[in-house]
């Protein structure tokens, strides 16, 4: 669908980076893995048509299947809890921003970086919490395992599963007795505060810790 590079596109799930194929490599870097890794665009190739490729049924010899289509992409899927995609490009050897690209803005570091806005994602519907239970909300990127452990179970990271009822959004919902308890989110190895609840206190270790209530009924 795409006849030429251009600015990012935005479908599904996933933002469309092109450019062309004249440059000898294109590389893509995101400011939200603070450009610690480089992606380098794919070149699009394009069937020949089969009159190109045989003679009399018979396979043409030294002429190759596929054509450039004048276009290299990079296809990067939307990271969970990001307004906006800045990123910064390398071309041949050079980092720039997207020539292509007419958004850019100025970063943490005083670079210029390019920006692509992504659109809202909808709430999923969530249930009202029923009484004496409390409901674990964690957001990330799809199909990933995230658990939680906390004062209710002897911190036991492995007990309790959180559910992916949408794409990056993971929900668990626990029966607990009334009044405060504490918790932490166990996800890629590391333990994390919850982001979406400000109650913070910290232990006797010194470690970090979230804190919930449930409702005395």
């Amino acid at each position: 669908m795409i006849s030429k590079p251009g600015k990012p596109e935005i479908f599904e799930d996933g933002v469309l980076f092109t450019a062309s194929s004249a440059h000898r490599r294109v590389g893509i870097s995101f400011a939200h893995e603070g450009y610690a890794r480089v992606y380098w665009f794919r070149q699009l190739l394009i069937p020949r048509d089969s009159s190109e490729l045989y003679l009399n049924n018979k396979r043409i010899k030294g002429v190759e299947p596929n054509i450039d289509s004048g276009i290299m992409f990079h296809i990067e899927t939307i990271p969970a809890n990001l307004k906006n995609l800045d990123y910064r490009l390398i071309i041949d050897g050079l980092w720039t921003t997207d020539p292509s690209n007419p958004i850019s803005v100025t970063g943490p570091s005083g670079i210029i970086e390019s920006r692509v806005p992504l659109p809202e994602k909808p709430k999923p519907h969530l249930d009202a919490v029923q009484p004496g239970t409390y409901r674990f909300v964690y957001r990330s990127n799809p199909g990933e395992s995230v658990t939680v452990g906390g004062s209710f179970n002897n911190w036991d990271p492995f007990m309790y599963e959180l559910r992916e009822i949408s794409p990056g959004f993971y929900t668990l919902t626990l029966p607990l007795p009334p009044g405060n308890f504490q918790y932490l989110f166990y996800h890629n190895g590391e333990q994390i505060t919850d982001p979406e609840n400000p109650r913070r206190l910290y232990n006797r270790e010194g470690r970090a810790v979230s804190e919930g209530e449930v409702a005395r009924q």
